[in-house]
């Protein structure tokens, strides 16, 4: 744990450094958001705006230790691998519950799942020889995932109107889109790098 924990500079980083401390942080408060919506179940009460407001706090630091480790020169290997694990975390515990509650198809949570879990798994068997960061696609689709996830979580109809569930489905199938396009792309690269690391 030795390094730079809150200074820039050029000396190695901490892996305990603020932008992966944060990072941890987002993911200890997924059970608790968990909790928070199965509490609710589905009442669309003041548990459920706490929920989503949790939610959204959340994975909106991903901003933040992202700005963080690249402004102070904080960026690990630690930090490359866990901060797409932390958003994994956040987007399929949401997802996973909200099919629970029966306001999200299982078969979209299942697909986003296989694909979210099967590149993560990836991730963690390449480590040693390869770190593949987050492509451009990649980062567009956990935005697109945040949004969408958002929009189910803040119970705006029961405000507006059920028409409001359009503009949430809208957004979950390019969400959904984004997912499979991109862990395709993330296939493509990995086999790429492969390649170039064994030449």
């Amino acid at each position: 744990m030795s390094g730079r924990v809150f200074r820039a500079g050029d000396g190695p980083a901490s892996n305990g450094n603020i932008a992966n401390i944060i990072t941890v942080v987002r993911i200890l408060l997924a059970p608790v958001f968990v909790w928070l919506l199965l509490l609710d179940n589905g009442e669309m009460g003041a548990v459920r705006w706490i929920a989503a407001i949790l939610f959204i706090v959340a994975i909106a630091t991903d901003g933040i230790d992202g700005y963080l480790a690249r402004r102070n020169n904080l960026v690990t290997d630690l930090g490359v691998l866990l901060d797409p694990i932390a958003d994994k975390v956040l987007t399929l515990s949401a997802l996973v519950v909200l099919s629970i509650l029966g306001e999200l198809w299982w078969w979209v949570t299942i697909v986003i799942l296989v694909r979210e879990l099967g590149i993560t798994v990836y991730r963690l068997v390449v480590v040693s020889t390869v770190v593949i960061p987050a492509s451009k696609g990649g980062k567009l689709k956990t935005l697109m995932q945040a949004i969408a996830i958002s929009l189910f979580l803040v119970p705006f109809a029961s405000l507006l109107g059920d028409w409001v569930l359009w503009i949430n489905w809208a957004a979950m199938a390019v969400a959904f889109v984004l997912t499979v396009y991109s862990g395709l792309d993330y296939v493509y690269q990995a086999i790429k790098a492969n390649r170039n690391a064994a030449r």
